[in-house]
C-alpha cells in the first residue's frame, strides 16, 4: 500500500477508484466497502484508493470533543494495508477543509488533487461542510464533473449494520466478543509497563499495569477479562487475565488497567505490550476483606482456563 499525503507534494500515479471517511477500527464494515471498491477499480483498470484524515473531523469542529477511538494512527494504517488496497490518502484535516462544500471537495480535492474517476460511499458516509448534503446531492456533482459516485452495500451481522459506533457500544458495556466479531479480529490495548502500587504480588496475583500509549483510544467497561498479551520484540504470545477499574476493595479512586500473565516471570516495567481482549468474566466489585477477593480470583483463573481450553487455543 502506497501512503498518499498530498501536503507534502504526493499524488496518485494515475486515475483511481476511491472511498472516503475516517476508518477507526478498520472494521468488517470497512473492508467490505474497500473490497467492492478494489472490485471495481480491477475491473476498469485502474489503482484502488482509500481516503482519510490525519485526525478525527469532531477535534476540528468541536474543541471540548475527546475521541474514543477504536484504533491509533499506527495502527489504522497497518490495518488499511492488510485490506490490500493499492494506496492510502491521509488528508489533513483543518478548519479550511471543513469549511469546503461538499461540492467544492469533491471538485478542488477528490477530482483536482486526487484524480479520483469513482467514488464509492459508504452507506452512511457525509462529507462536506456541516454534513448538510447526502449521497443524491453527491451523485449530481459527481455527473458534473465526471465523478462517476456510487454507494457500496452495507455489512450486516445479526441484523446489525457494523459501524464504528456500533463497536464503541459494545465496547463500552463490555461486550468483547461482539465487537471482536464485528471488527474482524479482536480489540486490543497497546502501552507500556509502568510500575503500581505492588498489592498483586504480596496477595499472590502480581501484575503487569498497563498504560496507553494513546489516551485517546476508548477503554473497555470496567471488569475482570480473558485476554491475551504480546510484548514488543518477544514473539511468545501469553495468556491472562486482566482487570479494568478503581480496585474498590482496596478503596482506589483512579482507574488502573491490571494484568496477571499465567506463568510468567520476570522484569517487564517499562516494556510495551498489546493486550487482546478475548471475554469479559464479570463486573468489578467491592470484596468484604482481602481473602475473599483472593478466592475470587483463584475462580477468575479457572475460568480463564477453562476458556482458552473450550477454544482450542493453543496460546
Amino acid at each position: 500500500m502506497r501512503v498518499i499525503i498530498p501536503a507534502e507534494g504526493m499524488k496518485p500515479k494515475g486515475p483511481c477508484v476511491g472511498t472516503i471517511g475516517f476508518f477507526d477500527g478498520v472494521h468488517r464494515g470497512h473492508r467490505h466497502l474497500i473490497k467492492q471498491v478494489r472490485e471495481i477499480a480491477a475491473a476498469n483498470g485502474m489503482e484502488s484508493m482509500v481516503i482519510t484524515f490525519d485526525r478525527h473531523p469532531r477535534e476540528v469542529l468541536h474543541s471540548d470533543f475527546q475521541p474514543r477511538l477504536l484504533s491509533t494512527f499506527g495502527e489504522k494504517k497497518e490495518l488499511l494495508a492488510q485490506t490490500g488496497v493499492d494506496n492510502c490518502v491521509v488528508l489533513p484535516f483543518d478548519e479550511t477543509m471543513a469549511a469546503l462544500s461538499a461540492r467544492d471537495f469533491m471538485s478542488d480535492v477528490l477530482c483536482g488533487q486526487l484524480r479520483l474517476k469513482a467514488l464509492i460511499t459508504g452507506y452512511d458516509n457525509r462529507f462536506g461542510h456541516n454534513r448538510s448534503e447526502g449521497f443524491g446531492e453527491y451523485v449530481a456533482y459527481g455527473r458534473e464533473m465526471g465523478l462517476d459516485v456510487r454507494q457500496g452495500d452495507v455489512f450486516v451481522l445479526n441484523g446489525v449494520n457494523v459501524s464504528s459506533s456500533v463497536i464503541r457500544s459494545f465496547l463500552q458495556e463490555g461486550e468483547v466478543e461482539m465487537a471482536r466479531r464485528c471488527l474482524g479480529y479482536p480489540y486490543t490495548l497497546s502501552g507500556h509497563v509502568v510500575s503500581g502500587e505492588h498489592v498483586g504480588c504480596s496477595i499472590g496475583f502480581p501484575t503487569a499495569n498497563l498504560e496507553p500509549d494513546d489516551n485517546r483510544k476508548l477503554i473497555p467497561a470496567s471488569g475482570v477479562y480473558a485476554v491475551t498479551v504480546a510484548f514488543a520484540g518477544d514473539a511468545g504470545l501469553y495468556r491472562g487475565m486482566m482487570n479494568i477499574g478503581t480496585r474498590p476493595t482496596f478503596d482506589g479512586t483512579r482507574q488502573t488497567i491490571e494484568i496477571h500473565i499465567f506463568g510468567f516471570s520476570g522484569d517487564v516495567y517499562g516494556m510495551s505490550m498489546g493486550v487482546s481482549f478475548v471475554k469479559r468474566l464479570r463486573e468489578e466489585r467491592r470484596f468484604r476483606d482481602v481473602d475473599e477477593l483472593v478466592r475470587q480470583l483463584n475462580k477468575d483463573k479457572e475460568m480463564t482456563e477453562e476458556i482458552f481450553r473450550d477454544s482450542g487455543s493453543k496460546v
